[in-house]
């Protein structure tokens, strides 16, 4: 059979995508390229907003018009929490839910067209991780590994623990396993990812957290950077700074999840620390960790932000000095506690709100990078384009821009900075590492 992926949302779900991938082909069938007609399409859906949602059935139906005669696969989030409506598009065969994608295989390989089966358990009462693996990630250069799922945070805004379940962590005997195959198959740069990886442990009664596992993935040859994902700021400890600046392989680049820099909104959204709370993770890891760059997530116009409110997390973000910040506007998610929230915002605020955040997180970036003109650093080549310029990116994550005759894509290369345009850095080759 040929398989085609439809993948939205996160970078787990990316991951989830890949590992099912090799699953696929380790069975003796081959993936489709975009372009292609399938026998099998597997959409791998999100329901983080209500937008990803819509974008979600409009690709499930997208499939189908493409090839009415091939086996229609949903999974990921939307499929785990509006299952039924999932099933009742028209021409989808099979709905499995977030934990049993390990499943899809051999429910493929049985489908009969048009006769419909869905899967999905009661994510709320899993309690254990889903082993998934991928050897060979989804660029040269970089791959996700998956070490945690779930969340049990219940932030009033958030659909994702009724989509995901609870936290479940990985052994770490596979997380490094998987590293180690990672690295020989010539990828020197993993990302750990999950939904929720600063709570990596605690089903395990914080014997072993997040900063055991980077202590032994630092152990593995060939890799030359760890990346975390997003992390709260109630993990970064001093404990976890003064055993993470010992660590060489570490990217100093750490995405703090703010959603707002207003301690009011912040009680509101059931976030579980304060801006001071914040402001003391963001000093810890500066003051220990060199060149550090701090990226976040901040949310505009949620259910009774004030123009007070707003005023507050602008000049708290100001303050904070991000390197890069992603901007969102809230959405009304059905099934969220915030749902019921009276004061919901009018959408011309959330404009207004979000295109000054936009500019602010657009002049902090120019700033950061700003720093590094005439500076030397190490960099790795992501992919080239047009008339040799490649593209690239600094282990604190700057964006980067060089020019060269020599085919550099996939290595790693000492650069020096000399302007800043279009967001980029642009950069001198000096000599690959």
């Amino acid at each position: 059979m040929k398989v085609k992926f439809i993948t939205l949302g996160c970078k787990t779900n990316l991951y989830e995508s890949d590992a099912i991938a090799e699953m696929f082909k380790k069975a003796g069938h081959t993936i489709a390229d975009k372009n292609e007609t399938a026998d099998v399409y597997v959409i791998n859906t999100c329901t983080v907003t209500g937008t990803g949602a819509q974008k979600s059935r409009q690709h499930i139906r997208k499939a189908v018009k493409e090839n009415k005669d091939a086996v229609i696969v949903v999974t990921g989030c939307y499929a785990q929490t509006e299952s039924e409506k999932v099933k009742n598009i028209e021409g989808v065969d099979i709905v499995v839910g977030n934990n049993r994608k390990s499943e899809i295989v051999e429910l493929s390989e049985k489908a009969v067209k048009g006769k419909k089966l869905c899967i999905t358990d009661n994510i709320l009462k899993e309690k254990s991780f889903e082993e998934l693996t991928v050897t060979n990630g989804q660029s040269r250069v970089r791959a996700n590994i998956k070490i945690q799922d779930g969340c049990n945070n219940f932030c009033t805004y958030c659909i994702i623990p009724y989509a995901r379940g609870p936290v479940r962590s990985r052994s770490l005997d596979n997380i490094v396993k998987e590293a180690k195959l990672l690295a020989e198959n010539g990828f020197f740069e993993v990302v750990l990812t999950g939904i929720h990886i600063g709570s990596y442990g605690r089903d395990f009664g914080n014997s072993i957290t997040l900063i055991d596992v980077l202590e032994e993935l630092e152990k593995v040859d060939g890799l030359k950077r760890i990346r975390l994902g997003s992390i709260e700021p109630v993990h970064i400890t001093a404990e976890f700074t003064e055993r993470a600046k010992k660590l060489k392989k570490l990217c100093p680049q750490f995405h703090l999840s703010l959603q707002s820099g207003c301690d009011e909104t912040l009680k509101r959204m059931n976030r579980h620390y304060t801006t001071s709370e914040f402001r003391d993770a963001v000093k810890l890891l500066r003051e220990n960790i060199k060149d550090t760059s701090i990226t976040t997530d901040i949310m505009v116009g949620f259910a009774g932000e004030t123009d007070e409110e707003f005023e507050k997390s602008f000049e708290f973000a100001k303050e904070i000095g991000f390197m890069q910040m992603h901007v969102f506007k809230y959405s009304v998610r059905e099934g969220t506690v915030a749902a019921g929230y009276k004061n919901q915002i009018d959408e011309a605020v959330k404009d207004i709100r979000s295109h000054r955040m936009l500019a602010l997180s657009k002049e902090m970036k120019e700033e950061f990078y700003s720093r590094y003109i005439g500076s030397e650093f190490e960099v790795v080549v992501e992919d080239t384009s047009e008339n040799g310029i490649f593209n690239a990116t600094s282990a604190n994550y700057m964006n980067v821009r060089l020019k060269s005759d020599k085919d550099l894509s996939g290595k790693c290369v000492l650069v020096k900075a000399k302007e800043i345009k279009d967001e980029h850095l642009v950069c001198d080759f000096i000599k690959e590492c």
